[in-house]
């Protein structure tokens, strides 16, 4: 995509969905999915939280001094938050109440304060807001359908509406609305990820022994995920130079043949 602003939105949506390829925000992502509303509201206030900060981060990022950065990213990302928090508890009292401690936790998800470090502070404000757009709605739609699957499946009902429910007989699998059910659903979803070579944080062409977390899952906070990404992107760019270049080669051959045959002919 040549337009900057939409590749942006792009990247989050699915190249660097930052829940099913980069991995973050797992806290939110496994605490509230357990039905598909709350996963949406979840999601859009974490956009909103992402598209404001992101602007305003991406528009001061030459006038906040580099020592006091991240004091200054935690101010502006708590303030947006406790906006979000206020209106939902005026306007939407029930997601409110399901949501509870996890809306001010919104403040120490990663997925905000890893998008100012690594993309706010670096662009404009324009573009770090679309950044905002795409990070954000690629959460929103990732932990919908986690909650989707859950909530299918645990309580038998989608968005609240009896589905499997009305089957006489059925039996919802409460398992699945427990804890326990966030960590089934999304080890399956990251399962068929590696089964059809889904990209993602841990699952690179290279080996995890060539990413900078060396691969260790288990003791990973999600605190190296930028050199992670900049790992990925710097093979990514490696393989595009290496096809354009083998596409410059055979154009450039299929161009010496045809000059090699017109030479021919105009001799004879």
């Amino acid at each position: 995509m040549k337009n900057k602003y939409i590749n942006a939105i792009y990247n989050g949506l699915i190249k660097e969905n930052p829940t099913f390829v980069l991995m973050l925000g797992m806290c939110p992502t496994l605490a509230v999915t357990t039905s598909a509303i709350n996963g949406i509201g979840m999601g859009l206030s974490t956009t909103a939280v992402l598209m404001m900060s992101n602007l305003l981060i991406g528009c001061l990022r030459n006038i906040i001094p580099d020592k006091v950065r991240i004091p200054s990213y935690i101010v502006i990302i708590a303030s947006f938050v406790t906006i979000v928090q206020l209106l939902l508890q005026a306007f939407v009292p029930s997601v409110y109440s399901a949501l509870g401690i996890y809306i001010p936790l919104i403040v120490v998800n990663c997925i905000i304060f890893g998008r100012a470090e690594a993309f706010a502070s670096k662009n404009s404000g324009p573009l770090s807001f679309c950044d905002g757009i795409g990070m954000g709605l690629g959460f929103t739609w990732a932990i919908t359908v986690i909650g989707l699957v859950r909530e299918f499946l645990g309580a038998g009902t989608l968005f609240g509406i009896e589905v499997l429910t009305k089957i006489p007989g059925f039996e919802p699998i409460a398992i699945f609305i427990m804890a326990p059910g966030a960590f089934f659903v999304l080890a399956i979803l990251t399962a068929l990820q590696n089964k059809f070579k889904a990209p993602s944080a841990t699952n690179t062409d290279t080996g995890c022994d060539s990413i900078a977390c060396g691969g260790n899952c288990a003791a990973c906070s999600g605190s190296v995920f930028v050199a992670n990404k900049e790992l990925l992107d710097k093979a990514k760019a490696e393989e595009e130079a290496k096809k354009a270049a083998e596409k410059a080669a055979k154009a450039a051959a299929a161009k010496a043949k045809k000059e090699a045959e017109a030479a021919s002919k105009t001799e004879e």
